[in-house]
């Protein structure tokens, strides 16, 4: 597998259920039914990141960053509806980074695309 961090995001939320990447807030978006679940985002707006931003369930976004504020942030734009910023540099935990997308996945797909996913 690539070590390209857009690459392997792009794996990740591809591998669902009626994903898709477009354009949009960030160039490599990905969503469901046409809402989105996970961005890809490399030094926005100079901010020196290159980065995932998840939908993330309720209270994920505070655990997360309180564990970790050198790997995870509150993103903006979407950080005050509970999304989690992941830094995608560097040695990364891809299988939190897969699990991370797959929450926000089962958020925004409609429950029998979420159905085919393995159980949660």
């Amino acid at each position: 597998m690539s070590d390209d961090p857009l690459d392997r995001l792009r794996a990740i939320c591809l591998a669902l259920p009626e994903a898709v990447e477009r354009g949009g807030v960030a160039e490599h978006t990905f969503r469901v039914r046409d809402k989105t679940f996970a961005m890809f985002l490399d030094n926005h707006h100079g901010d020196g990141r290159v980065a995932a931003w998840c939908k993330a369930p309720r209270g994920m976004q505070d655990i997360l960053v309180g564990s970790d504020p050198g790997r995870y942030f509150v993103p903006p734009y979407v950080g005050h509806h509970g999304w989690v910023g992941v830094r995608l540099e560097g040695a990364v935990d891809w299988d939190a980074v897969a699990d991370l997308v797959a929450e926000g996945y089962r958020m925004t797909a409609p429950k029998r695309l979420v159905a085919l996913l393995d159980p949660h």
